[in-house]
């Protein structure tokens, strides 16, 4: 099977690592000032193919603003004991479900990438156990999970692609410098889950036409699977609704307790640590970052 060359799943070695880190991490330490999106407790779960789906009537919304695309984002929050839905609504005048669409170079004679940037949003969940701002300018290392919506790379088979961000001092393969508040060279690590993930990237040997798709849309699976979501645009808004257990068993997952409290933040691009992209569709793709810690906290 043709696995995607944009993405890397976790290699044993950085799984045990993500092992020893996360057992410091449980739970996340929670710091005073956070404001909390409360995960009301339902009887009847919402369908998450449903934005307006009754159940979440029950679920108190809470706006974050979005740092880097200057918008709110309204959040909200149920459980049923043993899931947790998580729905989040964004403005977006003009929906963009396509992704670097390829188009024939003749003078190269090969692909590049076109101007189209899919709409995304972003849970991010921090893993450790000490304060963490989960910006890509944090003085102190961090890992995290990340629920990544995308409306043309998982959207199409119902889910959000579930990934890890290691913030560290320690270079590894693919890993990104980045620059500290303090002036501190730190490296953003970004992987995929163990699995399968939902588009894979197609390598055309010749000519294939003026355009042609990258990617081909697949069913993920394995712990790539973990995290249910599909995204509705009308009006002028996305609505995406995430679903995933509690507890999915998987070590590069944020484990979740009735009793606990879980720092996240939300990023309407891709985070990537990239700069802006003059030219495409959606410029600031891949200049995402987090701007508030919110906690995510259950209702008994």
């Amino acid at each position: 099977m043709n696995r995607s060359t944009t993405s890397f799943s976790l290699p044993v070695a950085m799984l045990a690592l993500l092992l020893a880190l996360t057992a410091l991490a449980s739970p996340p330490q929670v710091q005073a000032g956070h404001r909390v999106l409360t995960a009301s407790r339902t009887a009847t779960p919402p369908d998450v193919n449903i934005p307006d789906d009754p159940a979440w009537k029950a679920a108190q919304p809470v706006s974050v603003l979005d740092v880097v695309a200057n918008i709110e984002v309204v959040l909200r929050g149920l459980h049923d004991g043993q899931n947790v839905y998580i729905q989040a609504s964004f403005p977006c005048p003009k929906p963009s479900t396509q992704h670097r669409v390829q188009r024939w170079d003749a003078g190269r004679r090969a692909y590049v990438d076109g101007p189209e940037r899919e709409d995304a949003i972003i849970l991010k969940w921090s893993m450790v156990s000490h304060d963490t701002g989960l910006t890509l300018h944090e003085d102190a290392p961090y890992v995290a999970d990340e629920w990544y919506w995308k409306a043309h790379r998982s959207d199409h088979a119902g889910y959000a692609d579930d990934k890890i961000q290691i913030y560290s001092v320690n270079p590894q393969p693919y890993a990104k410098p980045m620059l500290s508040r303090s002036g501190k060279v730190f490296y953003l690590n970004r992987k995929g889950d163990e699995g399968q993930e939902a588009a894979e990237t197609i390598l055309y040997p010749g000519y294939a036409g003026e355009r042609v798709p990258k990617f081909r849309l697949v069913t993920p699976d394995g712990s790539r699977a973990d995290i249910r979501a599909k995204g509705v645009w009308k009006d002028g808004r996305w609505t995406v609704s995430f679903a995933r257990k509690l507890v999915t068993g998987n070590a590069d997952d944020v484990a979740f307790s009735l009793d606990g409290a879980y720092p996240f933040g939300v990023s309407r691009f891709e985070i990537a640590g990239r700069e802006p992209e003059p030219g495409v569709d959606q410029p600031l793709f891949g200049c995402g970052d987090v701007g508030e810690i919110l906690e995510l906290r259950f209702q008994k």
